[in-house]
């Protein structure tokens, strides 16, 4: 009996993770588990976090708009002697055949600023995301909660 309980719950939470999982295809460039990370209630900076693949020749994400925050963009992070830096940019250069992460606390992310609302678990919004050679793409960043474990398909 317990063996069977113990798959049983192996099957739900490989399901849950299916369940979550969701990507995008965008000309050669594939967008998978875009997602960000719940804030408290009067936070007005928020992460979106996802794993770009591409497949053709080189890209880059030059631009980012989401409606629940006024101010949205690219944003390099970095260690400096022990003093974590954080500094907006113009583009996350998508090299001919490369997977780039856009992750937390270390890289690339995209920055929400002036949240409107708090970001909830279970949500999700819409983001506009431009690239130089690929065009733009609307997709829904699900909101995960803060103690969830980021995962890539």
């Amino acid at each position: 009996m317990n063996a069977q309980r113990l798959i049983l719950a192996w099957v739900l939470a490989l399901y849950s993770l299916l369940a979550s999982a969701h990507q995008y295809t965008l000309g050669k460039l594939t967008l998978l588990h875009p997602h960000a990370v719940e804030t408290v209630p009067g936070q007005t900076i928020g992460g979106v976090f996802m794993t770009i693949q591409n497949a053709g020749s080189a890209d880059a994400l030059i631009g980012v708009k989401a409606a629940l925050a006024p101010h949205s963009a690219l944003h390099s992070m970095v260690m400096d002697g022990g003093v974590m830096r954080m500094r907006q940019i113009e583009r996350i250069d998508l090299p001919a055949g490369a997977t780039v992460e856009l992750q937390q606390q270390t890289g690339v992310h995209i920055m929400l600023e002036g949240l409107t609302q708090p970001l909830k678990p279970g949500e999700s919004f819409p983001m506009k995301l431009s690239f130089e050679k690929a065009g733009e793409i609307t997709v829904d960043i699900h909101v995960e909660a803060l103690n969830a474990h980021a995962h890539t398909e």
